[in-house]
């Protein structure tokens, strides 16, 4: 009974702090569909009810620069995807699969490089991007954001590939497998959710990412969608904030975020996890 109990008690504690956590993601959408006028109002109003209204999506995207900025964040986002899971892939299959002099450091070092601000490289960024006329450009905010991720997701999927022992796939290559072909078949199968939480990590960085793209995109025609909020809620300071707007520009960014989250939850749960305990 006392058992019984504690699940109850933990069950519900669970289920308040998902509340408290979602909340504010809730209040952002709720508040999408309300107009300013009312948000301004001292009632809050938790839910549009007769309220509801749809102009704030409209209004935020009516001077077309939206599309604009939604093309370049998804141009980087698929660029760094790709890169850092094909760079990692092979990096963790090198570090966990071969032995070699300094393979200790290497790893304490994708470490280490973590730690560094990246307000500290921000000078150094942008006059090696100026120097090759790649400023303003998806490929120069790319390889920034690419070399940035590179090392945690390596370090990431080395838990993986280590966890994964090799005697199968030497047990594949007795039944006549080449190496290639036995880590192929046996192995990466086996590497689907690290590919997969890695992927979700690297999506997320560049999505989302500011400070960095602040830097290298001074440009007003290109930007990414961060830019294009921050540029958004700029331009409601100069006269009373349309808040209704704003919030509809934030559901606008976050509404890929969430849904590329929905479809990969299972196997991002299990590849984070999976790749803490092993290697």
């Amino acid at each position: 009974m006392t058992v019984k109990l504690g699940r109850i008690l933990l069950t519900v504690l669970a289920i308040a702090l998902a509340v408290v956590w979602a909340f504010p993601v809730y209040w952002m959408v709720n508040s999408a569909f309300i107009s300013t006028a009312v948000l301004q109002q001292f009632t809050p109003h938790f839910f549009p009810g007769e309220y509801f209204t749809t102009s704030n999506f409209t209004g935020a995207v009516a001077d077309g620069s939206f599309f604009g900025a939604l093309g370049m964040s998804v141009s980087i986002t698929l660029l760094v995807v790709a890169f850092c899971l094909v760079f990692a892939f092979l990096g963790a299959v090198a570090i966990s699969r071969f032995k070699f002099r300094g393979r200790k450091s290497f790893v304490l070092a994708l470490l280490l490089i973590q730690m560094l601000p990246a307000e500290g490289l921000f000078i150094a960024q942008y006059k090696m991007m100026s120097s090759v006329g790649l400023l303003n450009s998806v490929v120069g905010v790319s390889v920034i954001y690419i070399a940035a991720v590179i090392p945690f997701t390596i370090w990431m999927l080395r838990g993986f590939v280590a966890g994964v022992p090799a005697e199968l796939e030497e047990a594949a290559m007795v039944d006549g497998l080449s190496r290639f072909q036995a880590f192929m078949r046996i192995t990466f199968p086996l590497l689907a959710p690290g590919l997969v939480a890695s992927g979700v990590y690297a999506f997320l960085q560049a999505w989302n990412e500011f400070t960095v793209a602040v830097v290298l995109l001074p440009a007003e025609a290109a930007q990414t969608l961060p830019l294009w909020l921050r540029g958004f809620v700029q331009a409601s300071a100069t006269r009373e904030t349309d808040w209704g707007q704003v919030m509809a520009a934030s559901t606008i960014v976050a509404i890929p975020v969430i849904v590329f989250f929905l479809l990969v939850q299972g196997r991002m749960t299990s590849g984070i996890v999976g790749g803490a305990v092993k290697g």
